[in-house]
């Protein structure tokens, strides 16, 4: 990582949708899948999914604010994702699956808690994202990590984590990097 990269945390369902989609942007460095918002000491991916370490899958993105901006970020997260369902993204069920934003600094809870009061207007229902300091990230095991990239035709990933690519391909294309 560079002097300039910046860190933030999300999650919205589960973290290999979320981690696929973010790694499209042009600016962003990596993308970690972990767990974040719990209780438990270095949680394993079957002790999230129990539901009762109080973690989030989240992904955590390392990024350069010269290239792209935080709230930039945010929007692609919130479009990749539907933040009034509460404990549930798509087939995903459970406070693990929650929405959410991990602030790393004061200036990001501002810039997230203002983006959620202006989509709150656009939404029927209530934005149930919650909005906390990042305390504790973890990462999560080696086969989660670029879950997606590695398994493309995994049924998962082509009825739920390639919709979101396509998303911000099209969406969002003048902000996705270039291929080669």
């Amino acid at each position: 990582m560079s002097q300039e990269t910046e860190l933030a945390t999300f999650g919205g369902g589960c973290f290999w949708c979320v981690e696929a989609a973010l790694k499209e942007l042009d600016g962003v460095e990596s993308v970690t899948s972990g767990y974040a918002g719990g209780d438990t000491d270095d949680p394993t991916y079957r002790e999230v999914c129990s539901g009762t370490t109080g973690h989030a899958e989240v992904v955590q993105v390392a990024y350069d604010p010269a290239v792209i901006a935080y709230e930039e970020l945010l929007e692609v997260f919130f479009a990749v994702h539907d933040p009034t369902q509460l404990n549930r993204q798509g087939p995903d069920v459970g406070s693990q699956y929650r929405s959410i934003v991990l602030t790393h600094d004061d200036d990001q809870r501002r810039l997230a808690e203002a983006y959620v009061e202006t989509l709150d207007e656009e939404y029927d229902d209530s934005v149930v994202t919650e909005i906390e300091p990042l305390e504790t990230f973890y990462e999560a095991e080696e086969y989660h990590q670029d879950y997606f990239e590695k398994n493309p035709d995994d049924a998962y990933c082509t009825f739920h984590a390639r919709p979101k690519v396509e998303k911000v391909r099209e969406k969002f294309a003048e902000r996705v990097k270039q291929r080669a």
